[in-house]
């Protein structure tokens, strides 16, 4: 794969608790690609960003995130019992619909984004057990399959636009793939949570995500690698630990999880999202991009 633009991937967490709060500065690059219309440009001529910046918030409202997903998912195709199928084209409805009004937005609003986010998770969910369980093709094609299609998605985005770097979402082109990459990226951070749980366990799974989330870190900290690949890295990773978090809430105690009823731990996980957003409120900044 092609170099990528390198950026932020937010571990600066590791500073002060001010780092919570988004960087002051609310504008990002471009890269001058055409059909940019003047009311997507800031006073000073600079695009205005549309996503937040990566913190420690970031992360962990996007675990939560990822956990809803999962937990909201399967209420609809299983406690609901309206099956795989259905329950994705419910879920893709309304994900069409607000990612629309996030690509019309002309500036950064931070309820829209994670409405996004979340969107993706929730159909993301249905997609891939559809994918693995309905179309019998297994955790392990699935998991090939959209892995491929993440790849895929990049490789477009990077030949269309030039860059995949986040730092540059600030035209329509490349926040439309922004959202493709991120659906794909979900629904495969789904199968490779379902397909690991098989082997450890939901709480395994939990531990072996999280010591791969560590090892990205690390490897931030301590090399030189491309800062959007390891950003993309950790984005795709939160999502099987998301999932293996989600069943090892609501699933039953003989499969080792908690039993929780779906409906209730997915109120709960959405309450504290909205309460993180309330108490630290986002402003828009790099995600990722800088230049190395």
């Amino acid at each position: 794969m092609p170099e990528m633009v390198a950026g932020t991937m937010g571990w600066g967490w590791l500073q002060t608790a001010g780092v919570l709060q988004s960087h002051p500065s609310a504008r990002a690059r471009t890269d001058g690609a055409p059909g940019e219309s003047a009311q997507e440009k800031g006073w000073g001529g600079e695009a205005l960003s549309k996503v937040p910046e990566v913190t420690l918030l970031f992360w962990i409202v996007k675990i939560l995130a990822t956990t809803l997903g999962e937990t909201g998912g399967d209420a609809l195709s299983m406690s609901l019992n309206l099956g795989y199928a259905l329950s994705t084209v419910i879920l893709l409805v309304p994900f069409f619909v607000l990612v629309g009004f996030q690509i019309k937005a002309k500036r950064f609003h931070s309820w829209l984004y994670w409405a996004v986010i979340v969107g993706t998770t929730l159909a993301g969910t249905t997609m891939a057990d559809f994918a693995d369980r309905s179309l019998g093709i297994g955790y392990p094609g699935g998991a090939s399959i959209l892995f491929a299609c993440v790849i895929g998605s990049l490789l477009v985005w990077k030949w269309s636009v030039g860059t995949v770097s986040v730092d540059n979402i600030v035209t329509t082109r490349a926040e439309i793939f922004y959202w493709v990459t991120i659906l794909f990226s979900n629904t495969l951070g789904t199968a490779l949570g379902d397909w690991t749980s098989e082997g450890t366990g939901f709480a395994g799974g939990i531990y072996l995500f999280f010591g791969l989330i560590a090892v990205v870190a690390g490897l931030y900290f301590f090399t030189k690698v491309s800062r959007t690949l390891l950003f993309w890295a950790a984005f795709i990773l939160t999502r099987p630990l998301g999932a293996n978090m989600g069943d090892f809430l609501t699933k039953p105690h003989d499969q080792q999880g908690l039993n929780l009823s779906r409906f209730v731990a997915s109120g709960v996980i959405a309450a504290v999202m909205v309460l993180l957003l309330i108490v630290f409120p986002q402003k828009a900044g790099e995600h990722p991009g800088s230049s190395e």
